[in-house]
């Protein structure tokens, strides 16, 4: 009898800061049941760890950086079927993601909206919890930097992407993502 190898899938979910990829990540992994590992998550425990952010925001960055993608690392190379989220942007990310592809069935979930409409969600976000501020070296600041809105070049490999209109909902329906996720066509 031949053994048939099963790989595991990496379902990253990306986009700018205030797209909607958290809460996307967080109900697709509560929908296909598997873990969730989110970059912003790994820095704040870190913060928790050592109190602050301001004393060395570079080394805490890195640590992070090294962290989620050993952890990502781990779990496929143990066979679980996993969902990664940050924001990721190509020239950064895609050199360490693209040394998954040989380990795992890749699928990218990009979350967009216009910037205008990324840059009301985040100070939305940034106003409504403000303990948030501590852990991503916004404390103090009357209003974080928001370079980011409008610059966002998400990971191009060679990997199934579908992107998702987040603005209102889900485009296309969130029982297409996860069938797309999977892998299983509707």
């Amino acid at each position: 009898m031949v053994e048939i190898q099963k790989c595991p899938k990496l379902i990253i979910v990306t986009g700018r800061p205030g797209s909607g990829k958290s809460t996307l990540a967080q109900r697709l992994a509560n929908s296909v049941r598997c873990p969730l590992v989110a970059r912003d998550a790994i820095k704040e425990g870190l913060v928790n760890t050592f109190g602050t952010v301001d004393v060395a925001e570079a080394e805490l960055a890195r640590r992070a950086y090294d962290i989620f993608f050993d952890t990502i690392e781990d779990m496929l190379d143990a066979g679980v079927t996993l969902i990664a989220e940050a924001a990721f942007q190509n020239k950064l990310w895609a050199p360490k993601l693209e040394t998954f592809q040989s380990v795992a069935d890749i699928r990218i979930i990009i979350c967009h909206v216009e910037a205008e409409t990324a840059k009301a969600r985040f100070l939305a976000r940034y106003e409504a919890d403000p303990g948030r501020r501590h852990f991503h070296g916004y404390e103090g600041q009357q209003a974080p930097d928001i370079w980011r809105y409008d610059r966002y070049d998400p990971p191009n490999m060679f990997a199934p992407k579908l992107t998702v209109d987040t603005t209102q909902d889900y485009r296309p329906r969130f029982d297409d993502i996860v069938a797309f996720a999977l892998n299983h066509p509707r």
